[in-house]
């Protein structure tokens, strides 16, 4: 531990205890920059830097440099961030582990000690993302779904059992817990963190940071803990010791004013920000949110907000530290010591307190006047895309016949009054009335009964599970029809971290449904409804206010805890429903309260999705399609046959907040967040290897070895100039690292499809993409696989479908059109002659998660380089991170600007081992009969620590070129 500046010092950490800081006002006191100014968000940066300066990795100038950040005209200096812990999340964990273990027995092969592949700063793996809703609608489904979840996610399991046993710093939690967002929040965040030097005879305290492999990490930002997401390609970079660098960010303050009206929830406010920040071109950037109106908010509304950073664009959407986090910490369980050391320490460094007017410097300033803010939805495509709740109806029906090109679905002369017949399991339409008699039909359950559940699904626990839900509970079986057409709601899911963490959202849904019930409305049976979550926290609440029981008398049974609908484990459809949509190609609709709405993420069929808050999500439900205006037209007819409203069901301020009043005490908190293994005996049950190194198995589907470190060499490579290169594919803006490597279902038809069809595996047992991240041999082939991707080399297409011209050295095809097959396809016949391939793509290129298989897959692909015309955050950074290089075009060009059709081949010149960060290149484009044409683009190669990782091929290289060479 150095003290560069002398500016350790003691201070009172509560209850009698003394310990030490890094004091900011003392590095102040120095003349060095004018800190007090700062954003906190800067300043706990620069406490990190201040404290792990060591001359090396972190040099006295970083510290100096950071604290004379200058909000107008942030300098352009590469910041060296060591985090305090790190969190990963199943779906990212599970390959970042298949790394590290891959790290092990390359070190091993080389005659080195695998250990030193160790992490060494805490890491939290939560299992959260592999439950699908293959059951809803039951008192069982949750029972039912985490049964099915063990059975198809065995090996996954047993390998994070080893990584667990193998690596000392490596805690995990297991499934059934929670949403690993929600569990942070709720339970691993502490605020402030401490540890005991050999020199000090007290504790030294320092703030509570992170990053996430989940790009929702930001979510802790409404607690005052600085965090956000990487791919997992930088975590590991993390945990082996190495900084997470980013440049001098300029930071956005969001001045706070007013108050939320009646009826306008948390996810309304969120919405409006998304939309707002987007268009304000906040990507890469600090936001930073303060004033009365941000005083107001309770850390749940101010979690909502940070959780869809990424939505957004910004790096952080970051609320400072005052009395509400203190209140939050001693309100979910965390001990007096700890909440005392929270306060006292940031009261010690002059960041207590939320900043108002002109207290802080900011880059940019906006105002938000709370009480502006309407009722919303979002969407059906992106998040920030969003719509006044009266204003949806007269928005779909345009969206339905404006041109594909435009964001529309190119629907001629339609009629929203058409609706189609669908027979589920054949059987007569029930009657609409409530009858009085006890069974679960009458009741008001979902009429898709748990029996017709089961037959939907496309994946049984068992073969008998039918026949023993039905021996057990026949006489409250029922079946039915439903009608489907354009604007049908087909799934409604009260999902993900982003809502489920507010109880004031959450509670308004269960009043919601209470009234409904009592109304006697019911949900159609076409309509697939789910309630997963962020914890076990929400149900103990909705349980202890009496409001559980009204959601499952409209189907909305707890299915499971944990990241299901958003992420694309949304489960199949009634196989009539999909037949239906097929042969009308309807354009059918889904409502959740989540995060993403991307493109084929929600389910690969349901072509309009919209985000909304969970209350909204249980009236769309009711009403059973989005074409409707909920402020003047009915959701449905109550028992007595009369029109019932949005107004009659919606539940005040004040009911909420009576309701919030019994619902949450900190002993809850404790009770759920203790003894994980002995809640949930099945992870138990999961046996797993054990030893420093892990033993492949060439028979798994799940666990592969990837190719990244075969064949490693202690010298770094050159960087050289592309020449030759074909095009995989062309795109247009925004897409999303769920275009290039999705995570939900498998094609059948697919080349991974094809591969698993080719191992035995039937189309039942795929699982997901996101299951099989730890599978180098899937996820290649899944990459550009997303059924909704649009390659403009192959018009009029879906799917991951491109034109093969051949190598370049040939001249190409005979007829110059090119020869039509999969992404996947056509970069194995390149690989057969070395040719290099590019990808051209629009403005916000890689928007969404942070997903590391969509760099992992474009490199395996045999892609040397992305143009695009601007990329989103974490994935230009994990392109760096793989040794592919990001290039962006000049302010107006574009693939379609040049007339690009992907006959051309490409040379990117002006690379060397000498480039400099954001420098320009030259792309050389010769089409076929055309006179050489160049375009300078930038290299997107942002600092000089990047300029190391390309040169090496990748982060991981570079790490472990340093760590076998100490």
């Amino acid at each position: 531990m150095n003290d560069e500046f002398k500016t350790l010092k003691k201070f009172d950490a509560g209850k009698d205890r003394e310990g030490f800081l890094f004091s900011l006002p003392v590095l102040e006191e120095q003349g060095i920059g004018k800190i007090s100014r700062l954003p906190v968000s800067i300043r706990i940066v620069l406490e990190s830097v201040l404290r792990n300066c060591d001359g090396q990795k972190v040099r006295r100038k970083d510290v100096e440099a950071l604290a004379n950040w200058t909000a107008k005209t942030p300098a352009s200096e590469e910041i060296p961030f060591v985090v305090a812990r790190i969190v990963l999340q199943d779906f990212t964990g599970v390959p970042l582990v298949v790394d590290l273990a891959a790290m092990r027995s390359a070190v091993k092969r080389l005659g080195g000690d695998p250990k030193i592949i160790e992490p060494l700063v805490p890491v939290d793996l939560v299992v959260d993302h592999s439950v699908q809703v293959d059951f809803f609608g039951s008192a069982r489904a949750l029972e039912l779904n985490l049964d099915m979840e063990f059975k198809r996610n065995r090996e996954r399991y047993q390998f994070l059992k080893w990584g667990q046993q193998a690596f000392k710093t490596f805690q995990l939690i297991p499934p059934g817990i929670g949403i690993v967002h929600q569990v942070n929040l709720e339970y691993l965040a502490k605020g402030v963190l401490s540890s005991q030097p050999s020199t000090l005879n007290s504790q030294l305290f320092f703030p509570d940071t992170l990053v996430g492999t989940d790009s929702h990490t930001t979510m802790i930002n409404g607690l005052g803990v600085v965090g956000w997401g990487v791919g997992g390609i930088e975590a590991e970079a993390g945990m082996l010791g190495q900084p997470i660098y980013f440049l001098t960010p300029e930071v956005v303050g969001v001045h706070m004013s007013g108050q939320l009206r009646e009826g306008v929830t948390a996810t309304d406010l969120v919405l409006h920000i998304t939309q707002l920040l987007r268009a304000r071109k906040v990507v890469g950037k600090f936001v930073e949110f303060y004033g009365e109106g941000a005083s107001s908010l309770p850390v749940p509304d101010r979690a909502t907000i940070g959780n869809m950073s990424p939505e957004y664009g910004a790096t952080m959407g970051y609320f400072p530290i005052d009395q509400e986090s203190v209140d939050y910490l001693r309100a979910t369980g965390r001990t007096e010591e700890q909440c005392l050391a929270f306060e006292s320490y940031f009261r010690a460094q002059k960041m207590f307190g939320m900043p108002l007017r002109g207290e802080i410097d900011y880059s940019i300033d906006i105002d938000l006047d709370l009480a502006d803010v309407q009722p919303s939805v979002a969407g059906p495509k992106r998040p920030q895309d969003r719509i006044n709740l009266p204003d949806l109806e007269k928005t779909f029906r345009e969206l339905l016949e404006k041109p594909v090109r435009d964001g529309g679905y190119g629907k001629q002369n339609v009629d929203l009054r058409e609706k189609h017949l669908v027979e589920l399991n054949g059987s007569a339409p029930r009657d609409d009335a409530m009858a009085s008699s006890d069974t679960k039909e009458d009741q008001g359950i979902n009429p898709g009964d748990e029996l017709n559940k089961i037959e939907m699904t496309s994946n049984r626990p068992t073969p008998d599970a039918g026949k023993e839900i039905e021996a057990e509970s026949s006489d409250v079986f029922t079946h039915g029809q439903t009608h489907v057409g354009h604007g049908s709601v087909l799934i409604a899911a009260i999902t993900s971290c982003t809502n489920t963490s507010n109880p004031s959202v959450m509670i308004a849904a269960g009043l919601l449904a209470k009234k409904a019930v009592e109304r006697g409305l019911r949900v159609d049976p076409g309509v697939k409804t789910s309630l997963a979550p962020g914890s076990r926290v929400v149900s103990d609440y909705l349980h202890k206010t009496g409001l559980q029981k009204y959601l499952d008398q409209l189907g909305f049974n707890l299915v499971g805890y944990g990241c299901t609908t958003c992420i694309g484990n949304s489960g199949p459809l009634h196989p009539n429903i999909e037949k239906a949509i097929h042969k009308h190609d309807l354009v059918a609709a889904s409502v959740l309260s989540g995060n993403r709405n991307f493109e084929a993420r929600v389910h690969q069929h349901i072509k309009a999705n919209f985000l909304m808050s969970p209350p909204l999500v249980v009236a769309f439900a009711l009403a059973g399609r989005v074409h409707i205006d909920l402020s003047r037209e009915p959701l449905g007819k109550d028992k007595d046959g009369n029109k019932t409203f949005l107004r009659d069901l919606w539940p005040s301020l004040s009911e909420i907040r009576e309701a919030m009043e019994t619902a949450l005490s900190p002993e809850t908190f404790r009770k759920f967040y203790r003894d994980f293994a002995d809640q949930n005996p099945k992870w138990n049950d999961i046996p797993s290897s054990t030893g420093d190194i892990y033993q492949w198995d060439e028979k798994s589907d799940y666990i592969h070895e990837p190719p990244f470190f075969q064949n490693f060499s202690m010298e770094a490579g050159h960087i050289e100039e592309i020449r030759g290169a074909r095009a995989l594919g062309i795109f247009g803006d925004t897409v999303t690292t769920d275009h290039i490597s999705p995570a939900g279902a498998i094609k059948e038809s697919s080349p991974a499809g094809k591969y698993l069809t080719s191992r035995g595996i039937q189309s039942r047992d795929f699982n997901s993409y996101g299951s099989r991240r730890g599978n180098d041999l899937v996820m290649t082939r899944g990459t550009f696989a997303n059924v909704r991707i649009k390659n403009l080399m192959v018009p009029g297409t879906e799917g991951g479908i491109t034109k093969y011209f051949g190598p370049s050295r040939t001249g190409g095809s005979k007829n110059g059109k090119g020869e039509e097959m999969s992404i996947f396809d056509a970069a194995m016949k390149y690989a057969e002659t070395n040719t290099p391939l590019v990808i051209l793509a629009g403005h916000e290129y890689g928007t969404g998660s942070s997903r590391d298989w969509a760099a992992k897959g474009t490199l395996l692909l045999g892609v040397k380089a992305v143009v695009a015309a601007s990329f989103e955050r974490i994935h230009r950074s994990n392109l760096v991170g793989m040794g592919v290089l990001p290039l962006q075009f000049p302010d107006g060009t574009t693939a379609q600007s040049l007339g690009l059709d992907g006959s051309e081949i490409f040379s990117i010149i002006g690379l060397s081992d000498t480039i400099k960060p954001g420098q320009t290149a030259t792309l050389e484009i010769e089409g076929k009969g055309q006179q050489k044409r160049s375009v300078a683009v930038k290299v997107r190669i942002d600092t000089a620590i990047e300029v190391d990782y390309y040169r090496h091929g990748g982060i991981l290289p570079f790490v472990l070129r340093q760590l076998l060479s100490r």
